[in-house]
């Protein structure tokens, strides 16, 4: 069985995007380049809510076309052109990025049917909307944050009104240059 693993960066006060949905704050660079081609390794099929999936879909097929494009950004675009995406939304969606799926409706049953299958984790990037519908239905089994070293002071959360605990234990935690932590989380059941 497939795990769901939650891949989202945070502000030390736990935003992960500014109001207007901004990731500027987030200081890549090379070790963070480093840490998340480590993690696209275990991604059998990213997932996405609509908006970061709009998002995905307006910057990487442009990518693919950029002489001036990095070898980490074209190989990344690539990847992303040739692996099985799925996104979750309500509102109607073209389907006009290679190998997406959308899940409108039974979003339950279908979720289910995508744990059962064999092969790599399925991991949600960004998309805090769509984590936590997921996260309430007992569908995400681990999280990987990565913390930057930045207060937003408001913004976008995924950790909002939560009404239950939920007990979780450290796989491994390291730091990456810029002073960003990294920790991976499984959700204790």
């Amino acid at each position: 069985m497939k795990k769901i693993v939650l891949f989202l960066h945070q502000s030390l006060d736990g935003y992960c995007a500014t109001e207007k949905g901004e990731l500027n704050w987030i200081p890549y660079n090379q070790g963070f380049e480093q840490y998340a081609e480590r993690l696209v390794q275990t991604v059998g099929s990213p997932m996405y809510g609509r908006v970061t999936y709009e998002l995905m879909k307006s910057y990487w097929p442009q990518v693919l076309k950029d002489p001036a494009a990095s070898k980490h950004d074209k190989e990344h675009a690539t990847w992303l052109e040739n692996v099985e995406k799925i996104v979750f939304s309500t509102t109607p969606l073209e389907k006009d990025w290679n190998n997406t799926t959308v899940i409108s409706s039974n979003v339950k049953e279908e979720t289910q049917k995508l744990k059962e299958g064999s092969g790599k984790d399925l991991v949600i990037f960004g998309s805090p909307t769509l984590a936590r519908s997921l996260m309430d239905m007992g569908f995400i089994d681990e999280f990987r944050f990565t913390v930057s070293p930045v207060i937003l002071g408001k913004g976008l959360t995924f950790i909002r009104n939560i009404e239950s605990r939920t007990d979780l234990e450290l796989l491994s935690s390291e730091t990456i240059e810029g002073g960003v932590v990294a920790f991976h989380y499984k959700i204790l059941r």
